[in-house]
């Protein structure tokens, strides 16, 4: 979708709970000022969340990512002075495989940060299968993942209705997934083809007389939806137009605005073209305030979908921002909750490095300093996980 400007200071378009005529609002008059109101408001929004976001990606950028690469050293300076302590050192057989695990599981992933020299310790404590090995491990990862085939052919079948022919190569998961993709796209398109049929005739059936008034009334209403902000874009444009303009500012300044009403209209965005009539003095308070029900009705329903499209761009810079962070989109919604969910990660870094330098400190002359630190460690029993984490900014 794409990101559209949203006024500094918009000017407020609201009828006034009294008329002219001291009367009460009508339905369509409380539904506009429910739904300006809305869109202002979501606008703002937006606006606002672009704005952290943006500052969020530049702090992260500047800060974060430095601390990350410190956080990154210390974590290869404690491989080496483990890797120091699992040679050098007294320990028992427990204490070293501690060891092992740590340097093999928790921080293997240095080699894709670079540090290639530590390669040479990750071979040592996990030296490569030999060849008998690796016809065993390729065997048994060949097995899991024909069990897991057929346990996702089951589960395909029955959610999808998918039916898998019996010579399908399906063993691996990018095979798997390939051929499901295919048999998806082979129903979509049965379907469309079924649901063209269906349109065809239903084009063809006969409408009751109820169904054709029907039909008839939705494509009013859509011919007045785009008349109604047509006719106030033409009426902009003409007031606007830089040609008829000899002052050269004012010619910049209604060049500028142009853009602005085209922008608007292209997007369909009754309340920004009513914003800068209002600010031009092409329409005044009296004329929304005895505008006709019917008007207000057509205005209504391109207000409701410009607030619709405005709480969709809203999510989707949530979601985008979460892509970024590794944050569930929940978890950002709001500049403050932002910052504060920024600040704590950048703390808690911070904290790692400032621990993980004092250990690599303490290691590097102090075998009672590893052996406690040992003593404390608990090899997973679940399978590997990653020891001191980076955060997922």
């Amino acid at each position: 979708m794409t990101k559209k400007s949203v006024p500094a200071s918009p000017q407020i378009v609201h009828i006034p709970a009294a008329g002219a005529t001291g009367s009460t609002l009508s339905k369509e008059q409380k539904a506009f000022n429910r739904f300006t109101k809305r869109i202002s408001k979501l606008e703002k929004e937006v606006a606002d969340f672009r704005e952290a976001a943006t500052h969020l990606r530049q702090r992260v950028q500047n800060e974060y990512r430095p601390l990350q690469q410190q956080h990154n050293d210390q974590r290869a300076a404690l491989v080496r002075v483990l890797d120091h302590a699992h040679d050098e050192y007294k320990l028992t057989k427990t204490e070293r495989d501690k060891i092992v695990d740590i340097i093999v599981y928790g921080c293997v992933d240095l080699l894709d940060w670079g540090y290639d020299d530590l390669e040479p310790i990750f071979d040592k404590h996990d030296p490569p299968l030999s060849a008998e090995e690796t016809a065993e491990a390729e065997a048994a990862n060949a097995e899991a993942d024909a069990q897991t085939a057929e346990m996702m052919k089951q589960l395909f079948r029955q959610q999808f209705g998918i039916e898998f022919e019996a010579d399908a190569d399906v063993n691996t998961p990018e095979k798997f997934q390939a051929y499901v993709a295919q048999q998806m796209a082979a129903q979509e398109e049965e379907f469309a083809a079924e649901e063209a049929q269906r349109a065809e005739r239903r084009a063809k059936r006969k409408k009751s007389p109820k169904q054709q008034a029907a039909e008839e009334k939705k494509q009013a209403e859509e011919k007045n939806s785009t008349k109604a902000v047509r006719t106030l874009y033409m009426d902009l444009v003409k007031h606007l137009h830089p040609d008829r303009e000899p002052d050269e500012a004012e010619k910049a300044r209604k060049t500028e605005l142009l853009k602005q009403v085209t922008t608007a209209y292209e997007a369909n965005e009754l309340l920004t073209l009513l914003r800068l009539q209002l600010e031009l003095n092409r329409i005044d308070q009296a004329h929304l305030e005895n505008m006709a029900e019917e008007q207000l009705r057509y205005y209504n329903k391109l207000l409701r979908e410009q607030a619709r499209e405005l709480e969709d761009a809203l999510q989707a810079e949530r979601m985008d921002l979460s892509a970024f962070s590794g944050q569930p989109w929940y978890a950002l919604t709001s500049p403050a909750a932002m910052d504060l969910d920024y600040r704590r990660q950048k703390s808690q870094l911070q904290a790692k490095i400032k621990q993980l330098a004092a250990e690599v400190l303490a290691f590097g002359h102090d075998p009672a300093a590893v052996k406690a630190f040992l003593k404390t460690y608990k090899i997973p029993k679940d399978g590997p996980g990653p020891m001191l984490v980076s955060l997922p900014l």
